[in-house]
């Protein structure tokens, strides 16, 4: 992991080298319908005020959870004492992000959606809410985090939410076994290079044309920059949008050539 400070400066170089976010001087449609509708919100896309007043109440909920933490990489779980609300205020993706990932939903229309670390299930509602016709899977490595995100999802009356508990390298196989196709993932756990590698091989042979993938903190280490350029690579994927936090991947055969684009968000 980077420290704040070389994050930061990380960061700043992604703003002075990002192209601008408004789309001007984009030339590939595809994407530059991405940054208004997705990134920009053109068509006005309002995500559910509960989702927020949700993660506001976490905050402040003060219940002590005893949590298995398998850490970044670890096969082999740990056990620590956490608050709700710390794991509420360091642990869920900030409402801007989360919000992006709604607008994700709403303009592309995905069926299935796994999600690889549900934590409190803020970011799950958010892309669960957004598409109540699509099928939400997601994968949370402690049973104790779990519970807390199944009581979230009771309560906002999400339908479409399927849990899954425990340790990603054994219960990603069995489920992608039993899914015939996966138009959208969002990985968001385990932030090193094998691991997400090997995440990004398994769900491989389940998508298509249309389907994307969003891999969380692409540059939070060494590790994880050196996975997302791995990525970056495969032949299959012929288009990538990068916004520092979240990386976008596209197998679109209308990109001809591969493109890579850097979007100030």
């Amino acid at each position: 992991m980077y420290s704040n400070l070389q994050l930061a400066g990380k960061y700043i170089r992604y703003i002075l080298s990002s192209l601008n976010g408004k789309g001007h001087g984009m030339h590939s449609p595809f994407v530059f319908q991405f940054i208004l509708h997705v990134l920009n919100n053109r068509s006005g896309y309002e995500a559910p005020a509960t989702v927020e007043a949700l993660r506001t109440e976490l905050q402040h909920d003060q219940r002590l959870l005893d949590i298995e933490d398998f850490g970044a990489g670890s096969r082999t779980a740990a056990r620590k004492k956490r608050h709700v609300a710390e794991l509420a205020k360091t642990a869920l993706k900030p409402k801007r992000y989360a919000q992006l990932l709604f607008r994700l939903v709403k303009h592309y229309r995905p069926q299935t959606v796994l999600e690889l670390g549900t934590s409190l299930g803020v970011t799950t509602a958010y892309l669960a809410s957004a598409n109540p016709a699509a099928s939400v899977t997601t994968i949370e490595g402690s049973e104790a985090i779990a519970a807390v995100a199944g009581e979230n999802f009771a309560k906002l009356g999400l339908k479409n939410v399927r849990q899954r508990v425990g340790n990603f390298d054994n219960v990603l196989p069995s489920l992608l076994a039993e899914t015939r196709s996966l138009d959208l993932v969002y990985i968001d756990g385990n932030h090193r290079f094998e691991p997400t590698l090997a995440y990004f091989q398994q769900v491989l042979p389940l998508v298509h044309n249309d389907s994307i993938l969003v891999f969380d903190d692409i540059h939070w280490s060494a590790e994880m920059e050196k996975a997302w350029a791995a990525i970056r690579q495969h032949p299959a994927v012929h288009c990538t949008v990068d916004i520092f936090f979240l990386g976008f991947v596209f197998f679109r055969n209308e990109f001809k050539e591969k493109q890579h684009f850097t979007i100030r968000f």
